[in-house]
C-alpha cells in the first residue's frame, strides 16, 4: 500500500481570500501572455490604463495554478461570448474609418469631436514632402528644428537643409550636436505640437501642388502644344511656368532625369518595337540625347539590336510620339510603384 495514502485523503489548507478585482485579474492575464511570448500590444491603450496596469503588475507577487487556469477560463470565455467590438471613440473610429470616408469629413469630425489624429506624431511628420517640411522648420525655434532633422528620414533631412538659407541650416546643424540631453518627453511633445499644427491646417480639395497638376496634364500633350502653353505661361507667371517645367517629364527629359542603372528595367518593361519606334522617331538633339542616353546604358547585343532595327524604319510624327509618350508612361508606372527614382535635373548621376 501507498505510504501516502492516508495523507492524501487529508482535507488540504484552505485559504480566506479576497476575490480578484478586474484590475488584478487584467494584471494576471498580461503577465501569462507575456510569459508565453506573446506581443501584447500595451501602448495601444490610453496613458492612465498604461500606469494602473504597469502599478498592479508591481504590487502582485504570485497566484497558485488554480487561480490562474480560473482566470484564464474566464478571459477566455469572455473572449469567446464577443461577437462584435467597436472603437469606442471618435478617434478610434477616425482611425478605423481612416482611407474610407473622404478626408474633408475626417478633418470635420475630427475638428467636431476635438480629438487629433492618432498615432506616431513622427511618422506623420516624416512623410510630408521636403517643401512641406521646410516650412514648418521655417516657423519653429533652432532648437526645434534641430529635434525636427533629428527625427525625420536622414536623407529627406539633408534635402530640407539645402532647401533653407546658408545662415540657418548652419545654426540648425549645430543645434543638432546639442540634442543629446533631450529627453524622450520632450521629443513626444515636440512631434505632438507638430501634428496639432497640421491637424489645425484647412482640408485641401487636391493633393498635388498646381504646379505638378499642370505639368502631369502636359506630359500627355503633344509637344508643339506644350511649347505653346509653356510660352504662354512663360508670359504670365514666369516662375510658375519654371515650377511645370520642372513637373514634367517627357521623353526629352530621360537623359537628365533617369538613373543609369534603371535603364535595364525600362528595356525589360517596354516592347522591343515600341523602344525600336522611338529610337527611329527621335529627331530633336534633346530627343537624341535620351536616346544616346538609352542604348549606352542597356546590355550591347539589345543596344545593337535597336540600332539596327531603327535604321531602316519611317515612322511618322503621330505614331512616333506615341511611341515616346509609351516609354515614358512606362517611366512612370516604375516611379509609382517605387522601382525608380527619378533625379532632379540639377543633380549628378550615380
Amino acid at each position: 500500500m501507498n505510504s501516502l495514502s492516508p495523507l492524501a485523503a487529508l482535507p488540504g489548507p484552505t485559504f480566506n481570500r479576497p476575490p480578484l478585482t478586474r484590475r488584478a485579474k487584467a494584471a494576471i492575464v498580461v503577465q501569462f501572455l507575456l510569459n508565453e511570448g506573446a506581443d501584447v500590444p500595451l501602448s495601444s491603450l490610453p496613458d492612465d490604463l498604461q500606469g494602473e496596469l504597469t502599478q498592479q503588475l508591481g504590487r502582485m507577487r504570485y497566484v497558485d495554478r488554480e487561480t490562474l487556469n480560473t482566470v484564464i477560463q474566464e478571459f477566455s470565455d469572455e473572449l469567446d461570448s464577443v461577437g462584435m467590438s467597436f472603437p469606442g471613440d471618435m478617434a478610434g473610429a477616425l482611425s478605423a474609418l481612416d482611407g474610407k470616408i473622404s478626408p474633408r469629413t475626417a478633418a470635420r469630425l475630427r475638428k467636431e469631436a476635438g480629438v487629433r489624429q492618432t498615432g506616431d506624431p513622427w511618422e506623420r511628420i516624416n512623410k510630408l514632402e521636403e517643401d512641406r517640411l521646410a516650412e514648418l522648420v521655417g516657423g519653429e525655434s533652432t532648437e526645434i528644428a534641430a529635434v525636427m532633422m533629428s527625427m525625420i528620414e536622414t536623407s529627406k533631412a539633408a534635402k530640407v537643409l539645402a532647401r533653407l538659407p546658408g545662415d540657418r541650416a548652419r545654426r540648425i546643424s549645430y543645434a543638432i550636436s546639442m540634442t543629446g540631453g533631450v529627453s524622450p518627453e520632450a521629443v513626444d511633445r515636440i512631434g505632438l505640437s507638430l501634428a496639432a499644427q497640421l491637424d489645425a491646417e484647412p482640408a485641401k480639395a487636391f493633393e498635388k501642388k498646381p504646379d505638378q497638376r499642370v505639368g502631369a496634364i502636359l506630359n500627355y500633350a503633344n509637344s508643339a502644344k506644350r511649347d505653346e502653353l509653356l510660352e504662354g505661361l512663360d508670359a504670365t507667371d514666369k516662375d510658375f511656368a519654371e515650377a511645370v517645367r520642372k513637373a514634367i517629364f517627357t521623353f526629352a527629359n530621360i537623359a537628365e532625369r533617369l538613373k543609369k542603372i534603371d535603364v535595364p528595367k525600362i528595356a525589360r518593361d517596354v516592347p522591343a518595337e515600341t523602344l525600336t519606334m522611338a529610337i527611329a522617331a527621335a529627331k530633336s538633339d534633346a530627343d537624341m540625347k535620351s536616346v544616346e542616353f538609352l542604348l549606352e546604358n542597356m546590355s550591347k547585343r539589345m543596344a545593337g539590336s535597336l540600332r539596327e532595327d531603327a535604321a531602316g524604319l519611317s515612322v511618322n510624327a503621330k505614331k512616333g510620339e506615341l511611341a515616346m509618350n509609351q516609354v515614358v508612361s512606362a517611366i512612370r508606372d516604375l516611379v509609382a510603384t517605387g522601382e525608380v527614382e527619378l533625379r532632379d535635373g540639377d543633380d549628378a548621376d550615380e
